[in-house]
């Protein structure tokens, strides 16, 4: 089970500031807990920091302990959203995971946090 204890900060080099920063994860993976099946996605996280940056390579390890985990998509999108809010506490941040086609059927589940 993927553990928000393998992400990782850095001081936000502007705290006073509010800038975007845009992640992309093309390579998501995670198990549908109905079929045993691997699904495939791209994972986009978008977030406005506070205090905290979120370290890449760390979310990097994070995302790939999904990788082997039976889990919805609406679970895993939701499960990382809260996972980088409890570790960075950003002013708001939108977790996006785009689903590939599995029987003709694509899936996007966004989940959003704000202060």
């Amino acid at each position: 089970m993927a553990g928000r204890d393998t992400l990782e900060t850095f001081p936000s080099p502007h705290p006073e500031r509010e800038f975007e920063i845009a992640i992309a994860c093309p390579e998501f993976t995670s198990v549908c807990p109905k079929t045993g099946l691997p699904d495939f996605g791209v994972i986009r996280i978008s977030y406005v920091p506070g205090e905290r940056c979120i370290e890449l390579k760390s979310l990097k390890y994070y995302l790939l302990e999904f990788r082997n985990q039976g889990i919805f998509y609406e679970a895993v999108t939701n499960r990382i959203l809260d996972d980088l809010v409890a570790v960075c506490a950003p002013r708001k941040m939108t977790v996006t995971g785009d689903f590939a086609a599995r029987g003709g059927i694509t899936t996007v589940v966004t989940a959003t946090y704000a202060v």
